[in-house]
């Protein structure tokens, strides 16, 4: 017989209460972000003229700049309370997507998403601080995971609409997209507002200098490997409607069709594939069969460069997808439960605002290295980044039972802790 713990994880909506609300703000802001995330490379490369090579430098400025600004907005987060954080944090991004209806020149376009990127980097962390200050540290995984689950649903809405504006290809049908995004963070931001207030942690509270996680060699670690496995995130976003576009033009339609099947899949399985995370050695194996899993993608992929037929090239790209959101799902939730296990819980905020670093690490090395990589490397640059996540995926284990060492002091106050606020909220 199932537990009600296991019965609550494996179910499609999380319990009633703070949780659900905060699955209503992420369905809300992520049917915009899929437009968005469907539709911007084209966009900025067809429709406004940017070059891909132009592109990926501001994409890369502008997650530089957000990594930089995750701690000090996650502090602020647990300095300031993490409800109003994150609810100023969502008008201001929905504020910025905004402003892509009316820029056109490549400096505006790069102080935009400069902006979009340290709205979303502080968003992220002053998030976690919510999910760290409602619910229980047993329950955070399982809640993580229905956030997903929610997360990819609203994306697989958002890039069917945005699917359709790269069918109709005019400018009028990107900006109505961008339109779409800009509704969603602002709803999303509104929702969070129904949340209790968390209680902020009180100035001094802690040891240790006040954005201790910048001296934490340990968490910076795992972190850095963290980011090496979420290289996987522009692939589905940039680099295969770019590849398409490149080998096989008679498909562009597939890029958005992948994005689809990758959103339905973490909304049909992520729950079920975080069930059975529980603590950081099972967290270290999900992220171990996630090394092997994106491998087994990578290799996949670059078969598609090879001379085949465009029917082959699609059920290859089609084979690969379906591998790298396996990985993804496994590496997703090992990664929830290692950044909260290893954070401080009166540094929440700030300790996931720089394990949220490894995102903009990602999204800023990601477009530089892979479009030179796979669109040039071709098999031999696929191959190479597949062992790249294979030998990430071996090292994160080794280097969370390192960066553990000394922090089991933490999970007592923790617990207690966030048991407190939880009553509060309820």
């Amino acid at each position: 017989m199932p537990t009600d713990r296991s019965a609550r994880r494996s179910s499609l909506l999380p319990p009633a209460g703070p949780q659900r609300t905060l699955a209503a703000a992420q369905l809300a802001s992520a049917v915009g972000d899929g437009a968005y995330y469907t539709c911007s490379a084209l966009y900025f490369t067809r429709v406004v003229g940017m070059s891909p090579t132009a592109l990926g430098i501001g994409l890369a400025v502008a997650w530089a700049l957000g990594s930089v600004a995750g701690v000090p907005l996650g502090h602020l987060a647990d300095r300031r309370g993490p409800r109003r954080t994150a609810v100023a944090l969502g008008l201001a991004a929905a504020a910025v997507v905004a402003a892509f209806l009316v820029i056109r020149s490549y400096p505006l376009f790069l102080l935009a998403v400069c902006l979009y990127a340290t709205a979303q980097s502080g968003l992220s962390a002053a998030r976690q601080a919510l999910v760290a200050g409602l619910v229980p540290p047993a329950e955070r995984t399982g809640l993580l995971a229905h956030l997903q689950s929610t997360l990819n649903g609203g994306l697989a809405v958002g890039a069917a609409v945005g699917g359709i504006a790269l069918s109709v290809g005019t400018r009028d049908a990107y900006l109505g997209a961008f339109v779409l995004t800009t509704v969603g963070l602002l709803i999303g931001a509104l929702v969070l507002r129904r949340l209790p207030e968390v209680p902020p942690a009180p100035e001094g509270s802690g040891t240790g200098p006040r954005l201790a996680v910048l001296r934490d060699r340990r968490y910076a670690a795992v972190t850095l490997v963290n980011a090496v496995l979420l290289l996987r995130m522009p692939l589905l976003s940039l680099i295969i409607p770019l590849w398409i576009a490149q080998r096989a033009p008679a498909i562009g339609w597939l890029g958005s069709a992948l994005f689809v099947l990758n959103t339905v899949a973490v909304l049909a399985f992520q729950v079920r594939a975080a069930r059975d995370v529980t603590g950081l050695d099972s967290a270290a194996r999900a992220v171990r069969s996630a090394g092997v899993l994106l491998l087994g993608c990578c290799a996949v992929f670059g078969l598609s460069a090879l001379d085949v037929p465009v029917w082959a090239v699609g059920a290859l790209l089609t084979a690969a997808s379906v591998l790298q959101v396996a990985g993804e799902m496994r590496q997703s939730a090992g990664s929830w439960q290692i950044g909260f296990d290893l954070a401080p819980p009166e540094r929440i905020g700030q300790y996931q605002g720089f394990f949220g670093t490894g995102v903009a690490i990602a999204r800023t090395l990601g477009p530089l290295l892979l479009t030179t990589l796979l669109l040039d490397g071709g098999l031999a640059g696929w191959l190479v980044l597949g062992g790249v996540f294979l030998a990430a995926g071996y090292a994160m284990g080794p280097i969370a039972r390192w960066a553990a060492r000394d922090r089991e002091h933490l999970a007592a106050p923790s617990a207690r802790v966030v048991a407190d606020t939880a009553a509060k909220g309820a």
